[in-house]
């Protein structure tokens, strides 16, 4: 299960990419800009190394065994 979402996120990371591409390309409206900037924030936020700077308990990933 663990492995299924973070295939999600990173499916959602690269899309996000091309949404920063497509959007300095003029391809899409700067709302698109909003929510990918959104997104890349949580993801930065949820990482272990910010979890440590902000003092917070980061809770390790559970592998299935």
């Amino acid at each position: 299960m663990a492995d299924t979402s973070e295939a999600a996120k990173n499916v959602v990371d690269a899309l996000s990419v091309g949404t920063v591409v497509a959007t300095l390309a003029g391809i899409l409206p700067s709302i698109a800009a909003i929510f990918t900037i959104v997104w890349t924030a949580i993801r930065i936020f949820e990482t272990e190394t910010v979890q440590k700077l902000l003092g917070k308990k980061f809770f390790p990933k559970i592998s299935p065994d």
